[in-house]
């Protein structure tokens, strides 16, 4: 499993009402193509776009954005965080 947990902070949750984009800390060694194919297998979405960047305190953190609109606030309600 690359994905470790959904990552929710305010940026985060400005960026899910705006972007429609889901941010998830992931294992170091992931890549791009493992995130997206994970992500679609587990919520069943089509994402479109993954960027990854490195936190200041060593993890690695995916940027997520889907083609359905609504797709990252239905996901996060199905992990009871919204």
């Amino acid at each position: 499993m690359k994905l470790k947990y959904p990552f929710v902070t305010e940026k985060a949750m400005m960026l899910l009402e705006r972007e429609n984009k889901l941010q998830f800390l992931v294992r170091r060694e992931a890549t791009k193509e493992e995130i997206k194919r994970e992500i679609e297998r587990a919520f069943e979405k089509e994402v479109t776009a993954v960027r990854t960047i490195m936190t200041m305190k060593g993890e690695k953190k995916a940027i997520i954005s889907f083609t359905d609109e609504k797709a990252a606030e239905e996901i996060l309600s199905r992990l009871g965080i919204m």
